[in-house]
């Protein structure tokens, strides 16, 4: 797949808001950005070519995005820099490069263009596929295969409620179990058809696809997402420079949960109850940036359908971070 390729087929959620939240502190020079999201680079793409002496430096877990990013932004050089790993990596990988505290941290999270459009890689429920699921293209963990064959009626059940909110998690579960006594569950086809059928005939007619939270339970417990989110966000939040700025963009409510308690826990005081003096180190060391979380508009949705979902947070550091407040190093 060539550059203009990849370009057409990744048109970044609220790229424009997401630069306008990171440019008080990315805009001047010597700044670094982590885009820690980096898939086909159209965050990155975006900020580099607005920022002309801004630094990149993209992560991804995948090596397809990785491979498919690079090309893409080439023309930027050393200004830009790719390194494959997971998003709660960002200390090693600054520490790796020599990267002290940085001016701008984004993350984009959940699922990829790239991973969704790829038939192979098993995340859509509207294409017959293998049911892989994986991050990593061709990597060796589980599959949501081996997660469907493997685990018990109860398991199963629990991923489909927590990780899906699916409130018939109990019927898929044991439609599941029944399922693979006759055959194997190795296709999205097998499970799309079983969810259909085991999803009662009016709950189908409304709140989209009956596979959709069956799907994403299975691709969050695949790649570990809400534990690795959780490691990530205060990790991130460790590195960032005083007036720099992390910008989250998420997509279910169990993401966007953890995105807001990591920001309004830096963003309020942590003295105790009583205390008549606040103490320097009890002050907050966030400050929120967005009201809420902001959502795309008629004119985004038009553009990107995929923009559908996403809930936006930013936060920008205030001062620097007490060290048993955060599970990285103070900086």
């Amino acid at each position: 797949m060539d550059e203009p390729d990849v370009a057409a087929r990744h048109i970044p959620v609220l790229l424009d808001r997401c630069l306008d939240l990171l440019a008080p502190a990315v805009q001047t020079a010597g700044a670094v950005l982590v885009d820690a999201t980096l898939g086909m680079g159209g965050h990155t793409e975006g900020a580099l070519s607005r920022f002309p002496d801004l630094r990149v430096i993209g992560i991804d877990r995948d090596p397809q995005a990785i491979a498919l990013a690079g090309r893409r932004l080439t023309r930027f050089g050393d200004r830009f820099t790719s390194v494959q790993a997971v998003y709660d990596e960002i200390p090693d990988v600054l520490d790796r490069l020599a990267l002290g505290p940085v001016q701008g941290i984004l993350m984009d999270l959940g699922v990829s263009s790239l991973q969704l459009d790829e038939t192979d890689r098993g995340f859509s429920y509207s294409q017959d596929a293998p049911l892989d699921m994986r991050m990593e293209a061709g990597g060796t963990g589980p599959t949501a295969a081996d997660v469907l064959a493997t685990y018990d009626e109860a398991a199963l059940a629990r991923v489909l409620r927590e990780y899906g909110e699916e409130k018939f998690a109990r019927r898929i579960a044991g439609a599941i179990v029944r399922a693979r006594q006759v055959e194997p569950l190795t296709r999205t086809g097998q499970l799309v058809d079983l969810v259909r059928a085991a999803v009662p005939a009016a709950a189908r007619v409304t709140g989209g696809h009956p596979a959709k939270r069956t799907f994403q339970a299975l691709r969050i417990e695949v790649n570990t997402e809400l534990e690795t989110l959780a490691r990530a966000l205060p990790a991130a939040v460790d590195r960032l420079a005083v007036g720099g700025r992390i910008v989250v963009e998420s997509y279910h409510s169990l993401e966007d949960r953890l995105v807001k308690r990591t920001f309004a826990a830096g963003a309020q005081s942590s003295a105790p109850l009583g205390l008549p003096v606040e103490s320097p180190e009890h002050a907050p060391y966030l400050r929120l940036v967005t009201r809420g979380a902001e959502q795309a508009d008629e004119v985004e949705l038009a553009r990107n359908p995929r923009s559908a979902s996403v809930r936006l947070r930013a936060a920008e550091r205030v001062r620097p971070t007490p060290a048993h407040l955060l599970t990285g190093r103070a900086a």
